[in-house]
């Protein structure tokens, strides 16, 4: 019975102070996340994005088969569609972070603050792959901005809150806990990248908002929801603030590319049974199977077989993991990398590049009336290699694009040129130079993900 009062008198003894300021003990977490949520949800923004797309008349536009029966069959018409999102301010003067999957079309886009202002915005830099998006207002200033946390002091077990607008209701927290600090993209199912996971629930609509650590800095970007219902209960992942502070430097140093580092390697999981084999105690790092001799690795030593441990001190498991380490750290930097060897651990230290090579890259599009007229070739460099995920071992020619007649053929963008009517090639200026001589024929060996194609056509 005076288990009441003394809660009651806990409740009396905060201060008003407290109420203006993140919480500083656990007592004060306990009572309530308000004052977090005051000074964070004003940094938190609804993100309307609008663009046009072509409709066709045709309810067959779109089948490959009946498709070519209904060519001309009525006229396509334009078609405005929106989409909701949510974002971050983290710069005072109107840096905005979002998902790519919210602005990725977009041709306009209307920021609302919380306290109803609202700005024009455009994209700085977006990036596909990591799903991020950075956004620029028109005309603002001295707006409020949340500081980015260090997501590699997150630990399992923080608390966290999640701030954006979930099916377009209005402003809304929910809260929980990380609940795990490095899922890959397997985990959550979209194939790459590298997240925190919370059991917060991220709705839609939530994209791009805020997952804010107790302290009221920005731990986290929501981005998508592991679900069998379809609703919020489910497993939810934010993108670290670490990856997205890199987008944010790059932004602001004006790249419209988002620049990478360059492994220059091919990397696999250690399991158990490759750590019994290696002579290891634990399954811990990755190996290396391949190795490019243009990498930034190998100009430091590393050699297949190696297995890596840790990068600039950080634990490395996977090859998302690794990947995610390097774009946090960022090209130019230099690392010292921890590495197995034949039952020794020892240090090297690295220099984080991108791909070389960009500047060796001179597509050559093959004329000619020949079957193979249109075809868009380039010889093998670093660049294109890390581009369009080609074995680290591939050389000669590959194929950028197929147009004109060539595009009957069945080539695609990064198949592997390696021999014509019985030569073999080598450069895209020696597969240019045999087309124009002609011939009746052509019969091509071409590589494509580790598998021969064989193609045989009329001149």
């Amino acid at each position: 019975m005076r288990v009441l009062p003394l809660l009651l008198c806990l409740c009396l003894a905060v201060p008003a102070a407290a109420q203006e300021r993140p919480p500083a003990n656990e007592a004060e977490i306990q009572l309530s996340f308000a004052p977090v949520v005051r000074a964070t949800a004003p940094a938190v923004v609804n993100i309307y994005a609008s663009w046009v797309s072509e409709r066709s008349a045709s309810p067959f536009a779109d089948d490959p088969f009946f498709s070519q029966f209904f060519e001309g069959f009525g006229r396509s018409s334009p078609r405005v569609q929106n989409s909701l999102g949510s974002g971050v301010i983290v710069d005072e003067s109107g840096i905005v972070v979002s998902n790519y999957h919210v602005v990725r079309k977009a041709t306009d886009i209307r920021v609302v603050l919380a306290d109803r202002r609202e700005f024009d915005g455009e994209v700085l830099l977006s990036d596909r792959e990591a799903d991020i998006a950075v956004i620029r207002l028109h005309n603002a200033e001295d707006l409020p901005a949340l500081e980015l946390a260090d997501s590699e002091a997150a630990e399992v077990g923080d608390l966290v809150l999640a701030i954006g607008n979930p099916f377009g209701v209005g402003q809304t927290v929910s809260s929980g806990i990380i609940s795990a600090t490095a899922r890959t993209g397997a985990a959550t199912r979209t194939g790459s990248g590298y997240f925190l996971q919370t059991d917060a629930p991220i709705n839609p609509g939530n994209s791009g908002g805020a997952l804010v650590d107790m302290s009221g800095r920005l731990v986290g970007l929501n981005t998508s929801i592991l679900t069998r219902s379809g609703g919020s209960n489910g497993i939810g992942f934010a993108i670290p603030s670490n990856l997205v502070a890199q987008y944010v430097a790059q932004a602001q140093a004006g790249n419209e590319d988002f620049v990478r580092p360059w492994s220059g390697m091919s990397v696999q999981q250690v399991d158990g049974a490759l750590a019994a084999a290696l002579g290891q105690g634990v399954p811990t790092g990755v190996l290396v199977s391949e190795i490019h001799p243009e990498s930034p690795f190998a100009n430091s030593g590393l050699r297949t077989g190696d297995v890596i441990l840790s990068i600039a001190g950080l634990s490395v498991n996977t090859p998302d993991e690794l990947d995610y380490r390097m774009v946090t750290l960022g090209a130019g930097t230099n690392s010292e990398i921890e590495l197995f060897r034949d039952g020794e651990t020892m240090t090297v230290s690295v220099t984080l590049a991108e791909a070389p090579g960009v500047d060796r890259i001179e597509p050559v599009r093959l004329g000619g009336r020949s079957a193979l007229s249109g075809l868009v070739l380039a010889d093998v460099t670093p660049r294109l290699i890390d581009e369009l995920d080609l074995p680290m071992s591939a050389t000669g020619v590959i194929i950028l694009r197929a147009d004109g007649d060539s595009a009957r053929l069945g080539l695609r963008p990064g198949d592997l040129v390696l021999n014509l009517n019985g030569v073999d090639i080598e450069t895209a200026a020696q597969l240019e130079a045999q087309v124009a001589q002609g011939a009746p024929g052509w019969e091509m060996l071409a590589e494509r993900r580790g598998k021969l194609l064989r193609l045989r056509v009329r001149g």
